[in-house]
């Protein structure tokens, strides 16, 4: 193989396992996730900023 194709196969490799996470927990933070959490009700319009 050459130097490319291994440098491409290595990066989608890190791409796809950074991709992958726990629906349990918050990626950031790592607190678990609940159906009292604030952000549930949170609305799309409302993580537009103003302009």
């Amino acid at each position: 193989m050459t130097t490319r194709v291994r440098t491409a196969l290595l990066l989608a490799l890190l791409v796809a396992s950074a991709a992958c996470t726990r629906t349990e927990t918050y990626p950031v933070s790592g607190r678990p996730c609940g159906p009292d959490d604030p952000v549930q009700d949170i609305r799309a319009g409302e993580c537009i900023p103003p302009g």
